[in-house]
């Protein structure tokens, strides 16, 4: 791999672990509508589709039906409210995060989550004055797999795209992070489902633990 001059990871399933708070707002969703609540472990793997992945757990919609805005609306409103819960870094996640500023590597957030709920996050956890790069999915006219927002974020570091690493745990990560021409690497910690191949996704390498990447410098 060529040498690394930045870091850029992906916030929901990469860089912060905010599955539990997904899966409440739907839980509390799902008991308005009086359906049983779902587990951890049953929503975990789809949190990082977003609204979409997980009204389609929780109530079998797609996009293309009729009441999906409707229920992504209030999904959403829920959601304002409790996202801050407990939202955490991922186990050895801050180790790397230490060894970046000790070494002078900047690192920033590339997101697909709207800023109205990203910014108020890492804000909430103290990584604003850490990252020295946000940018959230409505930052750009378009979010990933368009590499537009990677390379905002480049352009804001300073940093030419060919320097930087971009670890994510969905394909469309992948797929952004090559078209900026960056180089890449699958979270397999993150929210990966069983229909996932991230073996078929043409990154650079795959990490099973967050502390793996400091091996790639």
């Amino acid at each position: 791999m060529r040498p690394i001059q930045a870091v850029f990871f992906d916030l929901d399933g990469t860089l912060v672990d905010t599955a539990p708070d997904l899966g409440y707002a739907l839980n509390l969703q799902l008991a308005r509508h009086g359906r049983p609540p779902l587990s951890d472990d049953e929503i975990r793997p789809y949190a990082s589709h977003g609204s979409r992945g997980l009204l389609g757990l929780g109530f079998g919609i797609t996009p293309e039906d009729p009441n999906f805005i409707v229920l992504r609306d209030e999904y959403l409103h829920l959601y304002d409210q409790v996202f801050t819960r407990q939202p955490t870094l991922f186990p050895g996640m801050q180790t790397v995060l230490s060894t970046l500023a000790d070494n002078q590597i900047p690192w920033g957030i590339v997101t697909n989550k709207p800023r109205r709920f990203t910014q108020p996050l890492v804000t909430s956890m103290g990584l604003h004055t850490q990252a020295a790069s946000v940018v959230s999915g409505d930052d750009a006219p378009q979010p990933k797999p368009s590499p537009a927002t990677l390379l905002m974020a480049c352009a804001q570091v300073g940093v030419d795209p060919q320097c930087c690493l971009y670890v994510g745990d969905a394909e469309r990560d992948i797929q952004a992070g090559k078209a900026a021409g960056m180089q890449t690497v699958v979270a397999l910690f993150g929210y990966l489902d069983e229909s996932d191949r991230p073996e078929t996704w043409g990154a650079d390498t795959m990490i099973q633990k967050p502390e793996a990447l400091l091996d790639l410098f």
